[in-house]
């Protein structure tokens, strides 16, 4: 008889024999196969890409140490109510304007337009504070300024032979959304005293020989990251009239003119007779960075083969539609009342976070004065710009100034900065250089981050 719970086996079977009728074990399945990084897009494997890993995780690793690496805006002026009264004004936009209580709730949730629905807002703001005097219909409201790059790339760069000229040292966003667009870029150095339209004329002129079209010029004009230089007025003008002559778009991109303190210079769009410059535009410095929005001027007009005519701006829409829908609305109406209460003057919105930047950027300077003086950083080799606004500042050093460089100089000294040479296009330069930046840090802590700069280069350079 069989035990009590068993079940008689079949006959021939031995143990863990399926039973009559039951189906045969699946076999095991074969391990999944990893995917292999070279049969992935080229641009995950670029070094370009994992600069901010790497200076996050290096932050990450030393808490302790006091970092001149982020471009971040001092978050001691953002007030947690205010985002409230913000959105408040908005609405109370909205209703003054004839808006519904559903148009609003509307406007609150839903996606809305894909072009954005404050463009207005964001026109009379830049009529009002920057002397650009657009159409609402050729903004385009995004994602941060990186989407505005990245759609004004896809739109613009359209063959093989077209190429992106950029001022070098460049910001690693618009080289990285090259990178992903496989656009090819050709950097043109920026001289120590300024970037000359000279040089990119010869650039570009060198880039035709070969057969190949310079399409767009990307640029920072005021108080550059990384390197904290501003275009002057002549260069300006110089920059506006090569562009005519060699049918080149400029992409201006200016996050720090209104977080700086004094008057800024003139924007290259306000000075653009011939629409030959695409504006773009962020309020992660000057509203709030976890707002994420920004834009893009595009009055450019565009014309098909049967000769019906749009404005650039459209067509960034339509690429818009296909990577981020929308630009969130809760977002745009944070915005949205920031500008409408400040009656779109941002700088005047920021004129105490422009004097609170001066005075930091001050204070960087006296410090490397004080712990580096003249003649003992002309023995060391040691010099550095001095800006007059803007987050960063850059530093010529002694010796080279590479990854394996910061991670001594957080974890022996407990001072963190970027090289340069991230900010180079391919292997362009910036090997003894660093980028300082001055926006995320008390007074105090840049005098004690500056007394352990200078200990790290002295031990460097003696090392050396």
């Amino acid at each position: 008889m069989a035990a009590p719970g068993s079940e008689a086996l079949v006959a021939g079977a031995g143990p863990g024999a399926p039973a009559e009728g039951a189906a045969a074990p699946s076999p095991p399945a074969p391990s999944a196969r990893p995917l292999r990084k070279a049969e992935l897009h080229g641009s995950v494997s670029d070094p370009v890409l994992d600069t901010m890993n790497f200076l996050n995780e290096i932050t990450l690793r030393y808490p302790e140490a006091i970092s001149f690496a982020p471009g971040r805006p001092y978050d001691g002026f953002f007030d947690t109510e205010q985002v409230f009264t913000h959105m408040r004004t908005y609405l109370d936009h909205l209703a003054a304007h004839g808006g519904t209580p559903e148009d609003i709730r509307t406007a609150l949730y839903q996606y809305g337009p894909t072009a954005g629905q404050i463009r207005e807002i964001i026109a009379q703001s830049l009529r009002a504070d920057e002397g650009i005097d657009v159409p609402a219909e050729s903004v385009v409201v995004t994602v941060g300024a990186q989407e505005a790059m990245l759609l004004v790339l896809r739109a613009l760069f359209g063959g093989p032979d077209d190429v992106l000229m950029v001022a070098s040292p460049c910001y690693v966003g618009i080289t990285g959304a090259a990178r992903l667009l496989d656009i090819a870029v050709h950097p043109v150095e920026e001289r120590e005293d300024g970037f000359r339209a000279a040089d990119l004329e010869a650039a570009v002129l060198a880039e035709k020989a070969r057969g190949r079209r310079p399409r767009a010029f990307y640029l920072v004009p005021d108080h550059s990251n990384p390197s904290g230089a501003t275009l002057t007025p002549r260069a300006r003008t110089d920059l506006l009239d090569l562009a005519a002559r060699h049918d080149l778009l400029i992409l201006e991109d200016s996050p720090y003119r209104l977080v700086s303190p004094g008057p800024p210079p003139p924007t290259l769009k306000s000075l653009d007779r011939f629409r030959r410059v695409v504006h773009l535009g962020s309020y992660s410095k000057t509203v709030f960075p976890g707002a994420r929005v920004g834009f893009a001027v595009a009055d450019q007009t565009v014309v098909d083969d049967s000769g019906a005519t749009s404005l650039l701006a459209d067509e960034l829409a339509k690429i818009k539609s296909m990577v981020t829908v929308n630009t969130p609305s809760l977002s745009q109406a944070a915005v949205a009342g920031a500008l409408l209460a400040a009656q779109g003057l941002v700088s005047e919105l920021n004129s105490r976070a422009a004097a609170y930047y001066g005075d930091a950027m001050r204070a960087m300077l006296q410090a490397l004065d004080a712990s580096l003086p003249a003649d003992r950083r002309s023995t060391l080799g040691v010099r550095w710009n001095r800006p007059e606004g803007g987050f960063f500042l850059t530093v010529q050093v002694p010796f080279p100034a590479d990854n394996a460089a910061l991670t001594r100089s957080a974890q022996d000294f407990g001072v963190i900065w970027t090289p340069m040479s991230h900010f180079y296009p391919g292997d362009g330069g910036g090997h003894r250089a660093i980028r300082l930046s001055t926006s995320y840090l008390t007074t105090r802590e840049i005098d004690e981050g500056t007394t352990r700069l200078a200990r790290f280069i002295e031990a460097e350079a003696r090392a050396g």
